[in-house]
């Protein structure tokens, strides 16, 4: 079938709108007309070759829409069935079976060969027959249709705009789960974000949902810390003019308990690793530049302190998924906030509104 979609042509590239042709489903597939896709940075550093992914190719995966068709063996799913499109796993490993999908190990393999699992090829072409890599996360979502797989849905209740349920599946899951599932802060604790964008207020959300009681938001633009004053944060640093270590120390009088590093920047996870003291847990979260590395004091380390990274906020992401869109109906989520809508032929618009830090979260919505 013919589609429309966002293609990066090579590295560095821009989002080039044009027509391709989409295979059928097969054994295992599901067919889902895509209403709209969240952009991430994680789609940025993939185009910028940080994340591996071959290109041509279709980047997305942030998508939510329609189920269309369903390929054979397919259970579960239905044809008009609403949908967010999750993250690929394979079920069978043993981080699958231990219950921690996030951390699949042929995640590497689902989310950037560029093919259908099991290494069936790429379900995209270009009119004249090229092949333009498919399935980024599952799903290559930056385009009128996407192909993915049953076990990587998540279903939209009735009456919850679909539009925007996409960037559920990767930068608010990830914020929020970084608090639910990894950190699990208990009474009292003292939480600090660095970066307020999409996962960062993500977690300031959540945060706020938890026993946490000191809840601080880092970051360099004033109208980002005012949205996390909105949203739960108790107290707000402008690092733009001030040390956000010492601004730490001064509000919990000492370190905090937790920092989440939201940014990918070196220098700023270092902050958020001296931001927390004896027993605490320096969260790594923002994707960085490929071959980035990070330095620690080695003495404070040794304090019982906790290094750890996260991917997709931890866990299994259809349950988080679905949990937050149930806290969103009750006005304990409230993402929307968050967001701004681009027609697919201005996505280079939500790139740059993105990166600027104009827009927290763009949303592109495909034509139909």
């Amino acid at each position: 079938m013919e589609i429309t979609a966002a293609v990066v042509e090579e590295q560095h590239g821009p989002f080039v709108v044009r027509p391709l042709e989409l295979e059928d489903p097969g054994p295992g597939d599901v067919l889902v007309q895509v209403a709209a896709t969240g952009y991430c940075h994680t789609d940025g550093i993939a185009r910028d070759g940080d994340l591996p992914f071959p290109l041509p190719g279709v980047l997305g995966h942030e998508g939510a829409g329609t189920v269309v068709a369903v390929g054979e063996g397919v259970t579960g799913v239905r044809e008009g069935q609403a949908v967010v499109l999750g993250w690929p796993y394979c079920g069978e490993c043993r981080n699958c079976l231990a219950g921690e999908p996030r951390y699949c190990l042929k995640l590497g393999e689902l989310v950037g060969a560029g093919q259908r699992p099991g290494g069936r090829g790429s379900a995209l072409r270009t009119p004249d027959g090229g092949t333009v890599a498919s399935h980024f996360f599952g799903q290559s979502s930056f385009a009128t249709y996407a192909m993915t797989s049953a076990s990587s849905l998540v279903p939209v209740p009735a009456g919850l705009p679909v539009e925007l349920m996409g960037p559920l599946a990767c930068g608010l899951a990830t914020g929020a789960g970084a608090v639910f599932t990894t950190l699990r802060p208990e009474p009292g604790s003292s939480i600090v974000v660095y970066g307020a964008g999409t996962v960062g207020l993500a977690a300031v959300m959540a945060a706020r949902l938890s026993p946490a009681t000191t809840i601080i938001a880092v970051d360099r633009h004033a109208s980002r810390l005012r949205l996390a004053s909105d949203l739960g944060a108790t107290h707000t640093v402008d690092a733009t003019d001030t040390d956000p270590v010492g601004a730490v120390t001064d509000i919990c009088g000492g370190p905090a308990d937790f920092a989440l590093d939201c940014t990918g920047i070196p220098a700023v996870l270092r902050q958020a690793i001296d931001s927390v003291g004896m027993l605490g847990t320096a969260l790594l979260i923002g994707g960085a530049p490929a071959g980035a590395e990070f330095s620690a004091d080695h003495l404070s380390t040794l304090w019982g302190k906790t290094i750890r990274g996260t991917l997709g906020g931890s866990g299994h992401g259809q349950a988080l998924i679905s949990s937050l869109m149930d806290l969103h109906v009750q006005g304990r989520f409230p993402f929307d906030r968050l967001v701004q809508y681009f027609p697919l032929e201005d996505i280079a618009d939500a790139v740059e509104a993105s990166h600027s830090g104009a827009v927290v979260k763009p949303i592109i919505r495909m034509p139909h």
